[in-house]
């Protein structure tokens, strides 16, 4: 309990530093604060900054040097002991001249800097930690016979076949089911909203949308193997003689574009609103209908945000696992058939880190194999987009 209480401890005597801060600066300058370079405000944040930083680096240190021990009653004196010091020493030699706005931007600019370089830095992390573990899978596994493989069949016991081309195809085939159902309704909804709608529906319409996002994707899997899947199977599939099982990558895709159709409307519903009213007010001007100028001048305008949302609900759509595992099955085949069983590369990458198994085995490296080749075609897929956008994005002044 002494760490939580030291650290209740700083945050006390940080609020109190800046208010001795922001009272300190009115006293030098006579109570005018007109006479002071910086607000009262700045010079508060600056004496807080002044107390929190060495007391920050103070407790680092020590948790570092002993992670195993909670702070003891010399560290609970000695750690806000040297923040005092630190904000005394600022508290003594503040003057009405003080530039203290500028010292609390650095600071500012300085952590925006820091978050940014963490930000890079756990990427960056993510991609060697994938690179390692891939060339470790590599080593001892043909890589051509990983990416040019039409069978996954992996086995503990020495004799695996760990083809990636079955699960690419069962990733694409469900993903392109999901986008064919949530890019249409998506973008028509947000047309509607945006372009047709009153105020009071897109009031309710929008939050709506909005939540089917918020729905646990483990209720969307459910909702797949209870209700869609024997759906499918009873009206579709097993009259035409397509097959005979509930779960299907028909099954999976429909489910996964319901859950995807909020990236696509919400995102483009906030561009298109985006869209200057005086281009919607120059084409109705030169005579052009209302869904004319939605076609040739609105939705040219907004593509690139649009294309955003599309490639947001395709990140979301290959990523997904629970409704791939309860609705589309785990079968790893090369089949034509929306209605037979399939898996996706997220399905196996779990499933093979799963259980007790011998992590440097290739049966359980081709997880990372996979990760880092799902990571580069999603990478590919961006720039592509990128590509297109800037091809056919029109510019205006």
């Amino acid at each position: 309990m002494t760490l939580p209480l030291l650290l209740l401890l700083l945050v006390i005597l940080a609020l109190g530093s800046f208010l001795a801060g922001r009272a300190r600066a009115l006293m030098v300058a006579g109570g005018d604060a007109r006479r002071l370079h910086s607000l009262p405000a700045h010079h508060g944040l600056n004496l807080m900054l002044a107390f929190a930083l060495p007391s920050a680096v103070a407790l680092a240190g020590w948790l570092l040097a002993r992670p195993a021990a909670a702070p003891g009653p010399a560290a609970m004196l000695a750690i806000p002991a040297i923040g005092l010091a630190a904000a005394a020493s600022l508290w003594l030699t503040m003057r009405p001249e003080s530039r203290a706005r500028n010292e609390v931007e650095a600071a500012a600019k300085g952590f925006l800097i820091l978050c940014s370089v963490i930000a890079i830095a756990t990427t960056v992390g993510i991609v060697l930690s994938l690179l390692f573990e891939t060339a470790g899978f590599f080593r001892q596994y043909p890589a051509a016979k990983f990416f040019f493989g039409t069978v996954w069949r992996p086995d503990f016991r020495g004799d695996s076949d760990l083809g990636f081309l079955p699960l690419l195809w069962g990733t694409i085939y469900v993903s392109a089911i999901a986008l064919a159902v949530a890019v249409p309704v998506g973008l028509f909804a947000a047309v509607y909203m945006s372009e047709y709608a009153s105020p009071r529906f897109r009031t309710f319409a929008k939050p709506a949308i909005e939540m089917l996002a918020g729905i646990p994707t483990i209720v969307y899997g459910l909702f797949a193997l209870i209700t869609v899947g024997p759906l499918l199977r009873d009206w579709i599939a097993s009259p035409l003689g397509l097959g005979t099982s509930g779960a299907s990558v028909a099954t999976a895709g429909l489910v996964m574009g319901v859950m995807t159709i909020p990236f696509v409307s919400s995102l483009s519903d906030d561009i298109i609103n985006a869209v200057p009213q005086s281009l919607r007010d120059g084409s109705l001007g030169l005579g052009a209908t209302k869904s004319e100028t939605i076609r040739q001048v609105v939705l040219p305008a907004a593509l690139p945000g649009i294309v955003g949302a599309v490639l947001l609900a395709a990140s979301r759509a290959i990523g997904e696992t629970m409704i791939v595992v309860l609705g589309a099955g785990a079968a790893a085949k090369l089949s034509l058939n929306p209605f037979e069983a399939m898996t996706t590369v997220t399905v196996k990458i779990v499933s093979q880190l799963t259980g007790d198994t011998d992590f440097s085995a290739p049966e359980t490296l081709v997880a990372f194999a996979l990760g880092l080749t799902l990571f580069a075609l999603t990478l590919g897929l961006n720039i592509l987009a990128l590509i297109i956008v800037r091809k056919y994005r029109e510019q205006y002044e």
